[in-house]
Order: structure tokens, then sequence, then C-alpha cells
């Protein structure tokens, strides 16, 4: 059931963006990230110049809360001289097995990822603006949706993205490219798909954005084709295993956002966020059936607009962010395993 009071109330009037990414440290701490440019004028008067009135003003686009929803650490932008190149449209967030914080850049000139300490020290940044070479580059991306990195091989993997059509793996320490694959396996091909037709053959190559990217403990990595409203399985050398659509007649935006898994050993079940549709896909890992799901469009706690990324934690809660005019994240917090009804289970409002 959701939690209406996570996460507590924002110092100096802060107020968020488009938030587009949430991950869980190993200490169970929760981070994001949004966007403040998205924020608009109306909104962030106490930013303008000169002010138009005593709120709002954006909070900084990467938060650490604890589980109780207390602000911890706060950081990100551009700051002048830096040795980076902060994403003119930061998109995604990964915390990997060392600590370290992964964002990923969407922007129509972001070609770039960067990789920071949990206290904000830039580390590495594989890529450049304006740099975007197509989805067989092996030194520059683009538009990356997502990055997860793997803790028992220190590979990066890279939903890569808004405008190529790939997934990449990286060296995590180095950043150097050691190999990539499109759709099926196959080489990328950027050439442009035509317009997403529910009842025509399943396009060989991904649509874009291809959106997320993250491997189960059996070693499966599983891809989110947004547009292309399916989740592709694959070794983790990136040959094809099988995949599912969801909610396949969904057009615009499509329904294969985010996904992320139980917290069991077997990881029974796979969660998928589905912004189009505004609901999270409860699903059969094993199989990719879907069992069911929850959620509803809407503002109040427990309702989506836009629901774009999505994590857990060791005890099984789940996080959730916004995009669009959602710009919120939301907690989910893990109630055991019962009978539930098939279908849609709408809001899950607490229970007295």
């Amino acid at each position: 059931e959701v939690d209406p009071n996570f996460p507590k109330v924002l110092p100096k009037h802060w107020v968020t963006g488009m938030s587009v990414g949430v991950a869980v440290d190993e200490q169970d701490h929760v981070w994001m990230v949004h966007r403040p440019p998205t924020i608009s004028p109306n909104e962030r008067g106490a930013d303008q110049d000169p002010p138009t009135g005593e709120c709002c003003t954006a909070a900084p686009p990467v938060m650490e809360f604890d589980q109780q929803g207390n602000l911890l650490r706060h950081w990100g932008g551009q700051v002048e001289g830096a040795p980076y190149q902060w994403p003119l449209s930061n998109h995604g967030l990964w915390v990997d097995q060392k600590g370290f914080i992964w964002i990923g850049a969407n922007h129509n000139s972001d070609s770039h990822i960067l990789k920071f300490t949990k206290d904000g020290k830039f580390l590495l940044q594989v890529g450049r603006y304006n740099s975007n070479a197509g989805s067989n580059s092996l030194e520059h991306f683009g538009r990356v949706a997502k990055i997860w990195v793997d803790p028992k091989t220190n590979e990066a993997y890279v939903a890569d993205g808004y405008k190529n059509k790939r997934v990449a793996v990286l060296d995590a320490d180095t950043g150097k490219m050691k190999r990539y694959w499109g759709a099926y396996g196959n080489k990328p091909d950027d050439t442009p798909l035509a317009k997403y037709d529910p009842k025509a053959p399943p396009a060989q190559q991904f649509r874009n954005p291809v959106h997320c990217v993250e491997r189960s403990n059996d070693g499966f990595i599983y891809v989110c084709d947004r547009q292309g409203d399916r989740v592709q399985v694959f070794t983790p050398e990136g040959k094809f295993v099988k995949e599912q659509f969801y909610a396949k007649d969904t057009l615009a935006s499509g329904s294969a956002w985010d996904v992320t898994f139980s917290k069991d050993p077997q990881q029974r079940f796979m969660f998928l966020a589905d912004g189009q549709n505004e609901k999270v896909r409860i699903i059969l890992r094993e199989t990719l059936e879907e069992i069911s799901n929850f959620g509803d469009g809407g503002r109040q706690p427990g309702q989506f607009y836009g629901v774009h990324s999505i994590a857990s934690d060791s005890k099984g809660n789940l996080y959730t962010t916004e995009t669009y005019e959602g710009k919120r994240i939301q907690k989910f917090v893990y109630k055991g395993i019962g009978a539930v009804r098939a279908g849609p289970q709408g809001v899950l409002w607490p229970k007295k």
C-alpha cells in the first residue's frame, strides 16, 4: 500500500520537476534524480530575478532519503569550471555495488553518462555533448535512459536510448565499451521505423526509447522497448532469450517504461512501470505473464501521472518516480504475499 507520508516535506521551499530516476543503495537509502528546468516559473517564483514571491525554489537534481523519507544528501547540476558536462536533461539514476552514482542524459545534445560518489564528487564521464555517432559508436551514446551495474563483473549496462537503439556494456571503472546489441541480439540499425502498429509483425530493431536495462539474480538481462510495448530478455552476451508484450494496443509513449524485481532469492515477481496507462504491472518473471496490476491516473497518493521509474529495497518496498506533471517520488510498503484479484487492483490506499 502507498505511504502518503513519504517523503517528508523538503526544506527551503524546495519543489521537484520531472522525476526520472530512482534507485536504492546497500543501506536501503532511496535516491532520486529530477529535472529542475522543468519546473515552471510560476511554481518557482523565489528563483526568479527579481523574485515574484516567497515560494518556491528548485530542489537540487540528486537527493537521498532514508526509509522514513528524511532528506539526507543533495547535490547536482552544472558547476562553473567543473571537469564534467552536466546533462541538459538528466535521465535515470543507479547506485552501484561500490556506492557510486550513475546518471544518464537524454537531451538531443546529450551523448554521455556521468559517475559520481555519493557526496557528488565527479569520477567519470563517458561520451561528450553533441557527439552522437549512432548505435554502433564505441565512444558516445544517443540520449541514455538508464544504467545498471553488474556487481559481479563490474560491467555497466546502458539503455541507449532515446536516439540510439541498443544496449551497450562498459567497463564500469574505465568506461571502455566491451559489447553492444540491438533487439533480438541483432546489430543495431538506426534506420527510422514505421509508426508502431500493434497488428504488424514485431520490429526487428528497438524503437526509441530503449528505456530500461536490469539483470536478474539468475543472470538474464531485461530490456524495456518502451514504445514497442515489450520487454526483451537476453543473456549477458546479448543472445536473445524471449520477449513479452504488455498492453500491446498502447500507442503514444508505450507501456514498457522500467522494471525491478521482488527481493526473494528467486525474484519470482517483476514489476513493470507503465507510464502511459498509469499503473505498475505485476508479472511472473519466469513466464513473463502479467497476473495483476495497481495504480490509476491522478494526483493523489497511490495514483500516477507518468510513472517513469521503479526500484525495490531489501524489505520488498517499492519506489516510483513520475515525469510530466507528476513530478514526485512515492513509496509503496510491502505487506507480504497473499491472494489478490486478477487484473487491476486500483489505488493501493492504506487499510484501517
